[in-house]
């Protein structure tokens, strides 16, 4: 089971600037060797993990509608908020802290071995 994440001496890394993903979509951007979907609901920017447990396909490319991202591979359905499963809340993919800065989206993703799972 994956947690949130977050380690207070991880800086923020920039990934996009503010309006750079229109609402209701994700992009996908590598933040310290990871890949990390991105997504704008319209009021607030969401990160978590890029692949699918399932099958490994990139979340950060499927449909996003009211804070849930489906894999566009197989339809798993995962809620932004927390990461977990809408299936089974038990099987969760990593998500983490997000910041708008001046005009950039920053994500604060800690290195591999900080991420407990």
């Amino acid at each position: 089971m994956s947690t949130r994440v977050s380690a207070d001496e991880t800086p923020f890394t920039p990934v996009v600037r503010v309006g750079g993903i229109p609402a209701g979509t994700g992009s996908t951007y590598e933040v310290a060797g990871r890949l990390v979907a991105v997504f704008f609901d319209g009021e607030r920017y969401h990160a978590l993990d890029d692949l699918c447990p399932h099958m490994g396909a990139s979340l950060g490319s499927g449909p996003f509608t009211d804070g849930v991202v489906t894999c566009p591979w197989h339809a798993w359905r995962f809620r932004a908020c927390d990461g977990a499963w809408c299936d089974d809340a038990s099987l969760r993919v990593n998500v983490y802290p997000v910041r708008v800065a001046g005009e950039m989206v920053e994500v604060q993703v800690p290195p591999a071995d900080v991420i407990s799972r």
